[in-house]
């Protein structure tokens, strides 16, 4: 049975300042930009307050952010950086090293396009670039799942068989910025939830110690590896992300019996894809607007159904055949571009996951909202339109098709 939650009205970004608060954090490193700025004002707030003993460390740049977090990881800490666009494309080469040397560090990423021409506004194109660094990627529809993901995130990171870095994405403004209620727990709720960071033990030279770099106990982190040991490095970080499917499911799980809440499985969450002829599948905030189109479909007995993907990494293939069994038709929603590519990431997966089965449905790519661009019910029911056409008829006359476009 779950407790009793006290409502506060947060925006996204307040969402995640307010997680981290309740998570005993032990140092935040961030460079603000637009529209994350909001989570790290807030939270210099706590600091300033007294709220939180955490240690603030203002970086003059992004790639500066994550190099101190990497730093305060490397020494047992519980550490947490945001970012968004180009902040996290320049961190990009820190990325990869935060997760080869398996530091569990949380980042908040507010989706926002990278430039060229600028924009400030939300698509997926920033954190798709760094999705194949080795950090889990957790998608949020709302500040709900914000607050809710930002406080799992620590657990599934830290998990003795991950030891990895995790990313919370939310939309830039559409989520980051938009006024809700949430459901908060109480702070000792959270406290003993999250609880201290786990710090395996590792063989140096026959001595078991803590991996973390200490004085008393040295280790190398980060070392020159050539092809004598890289492969086998990074085949580990895979051996990572597999266990991280089964942590995630666990932790959701475990969350759900305290709150209440839960998001699916933890990997994806299905709507009404029971007796689904068709069905979209999608990231972040736009599943809540296709769910309404979904519900006002099968009024009109349009067999539609949904598929929201939480977990992007690693990536629920297994979880996706089971939920479009009996399905004939799918559309993906990419918010981001595939240039020059057969179609965007979210629908490379899918369809390469469905290669293999016996009863392929129709696959179709729908780019939408580059930059921030309403996708509205409207544009929603026209891609069901065009997944019925398909159904019907049997043919697809373009994989690639883009969505409220002039």
């Amino acid at each position: 049975m779950s407790l009793k939650q006290k409502i506060e009205g947060l925006n996204g970004d307040e969402a995640v300042a307010y997680a981290l608060k309740q998570c005993n954090v032990d140092l935040v490193a961030a460079y603000p930009i637009t529209p994350q700025t909001i989570i790290v004002e807030k939270f210099s707030e706590y600091v300033s307050n007294g709220e939180v003993d955490t240690e603030f460390v203002t970086v003059e740049s992004e790639h500066s952010a994550m190099s101190a977090c990497i730093g305060g990881a490397a020494v047992g800490g519980r550490i947490f950086t945001a970012t968004a666009s180009a902040g996290l494309a320049l961190m990009h080469e820190m990325n990869y090293i935060a997760a080869s040397h398996r530091l569990p560090i949380v980042m908040a990423v507010v989706n926002r396009a990278l430039s060229g021409p600028i924009n400030i506004h939300a698509d997926h194109s920033d954190s798709m670039g760094e999705r194949d660094s080795s950090w889990i990627q957790l998608f949020s529809e709302n500040p709900q799942e914000v607050y809710d993901n930002m406080i799992q995130a620590f657990r599934i990171g830290e998990h003795p068989s991950v030891q990895l870095p995790c990313m919370v994405l939310l939309d830039g403004f559409v989520v980051s910025h938009t006024l809700q209620d949430v459901a908060v727990l109480p702070d000792e709720v959270v406290k003993e939830f999250v609880g201290r960071r786990r710090i395996p033990n590792i063989n140096v030279m026959g001595k078991v110690v803590p991996y973390k770099l200490d004085v008393n106990n040295p280790l190398t982190m980060g070392p020159l590896a050539l092809y004598d040991y890289y492969f086998e490095h990074k085949r580990q970080q895979e051996e990572a992300m597999k266990h991280a499917k089964d942590v995630i499911v666990k932790v959701n799980d475990e969350f759900a019996r305290v709150t209440g809440r839960k998001v699916g499985d933890g990997l994806i969450h299905s709507h009404r894809m029971g007796d689904a002829e068709m069905a979209l599948i999608c990231l972040g905030s736009t599943a809540g607007t296709t769910r309404t189109v979904v519900d006002a479909l099968r009024k009109k007995d349009v067999h539609a159904g949904l598929i929201k993907v939480r977990a992007f990494r690693p990536f629920p293939a297994r979880e996706i055949i089971d939920a479009v069994k009996g399905v004939k038709a799918i559309g993906v929603l990419d918010r981001s571009g595939a240039y020059g590519a057969v179609g965007g990431p979210l629908f490379n997966e899918v369809r390469s996951t469905l290669y293999d089965c016996d009863e392929r449905p129709f696959v179709v790519d729908y780019i939408y909202g580059l930059g921030g661009r309403d996708m509205h019910p409207t544009l929603i029911k026209e891609v069901y339109d065009d997944l019925e056409r398909i159904v019907k008829t049997g043919q697809v006359k373009q994989t690639l098709k883009f969505v409220g476009v002039r």
